[in-house]
């Protein structure tokens, strides 16, 4: 599956969810909700999928967590903040490099519109 088939199939399910329930809720709520729109979709994925952090000749496992981990090739890091900060940037860029994984979506439920909410990043 292209990326743009991917993501847009993913974002049309965020879209639906923040339709749906609307912005102001827990980061949470949502995750569960996209689940179940993904699940709906046939879209394989993965929840909270750990992440270790390879640090030299040995992998720890740090408590990291990916938001959702979709086809094995896209990572899906949801928000529901005021802002999108640079750190929230970091974090999905750093799980990006920690999983191997070169397309990743920053997705943030506290838009009026969420498609104001969604950032794409490709390493």
């Amino acid at each position: 599956m292209e990326f743009d088939e991917l993501s847009n199939r993913v974002i049309g399910c965020a879209i639906e969810v923040h339709r749906f329930l609307g912005p102001g809720l827990l980061e949470s709520a949502y995750e569960q909700c996209l689940a179940h729109e993904l699940n709906c979709h046939g879209i394989a994925f993965q929840v909270q999928y750990p992440q270790p952090v390879q640090y030299k000749d040995i992998q720890l496992d740090c408590g990291y967590r990916i938001d959702i981990l979709v086809e094995s090739q896209l990572i899906v890091e949801l928000k529901s903040v005021e802002v999108i900060k640079g750190i929230h940037e970091a974090q999905l860029l750093t799980y990006m490099k920690l999983a191997g994984v070169k397309i990743g979506l920053l997705i943030n439920f506290n838009n009026t519109r969420l498609k104001d909410g969604i950032k794409r990043f490709v390493l």
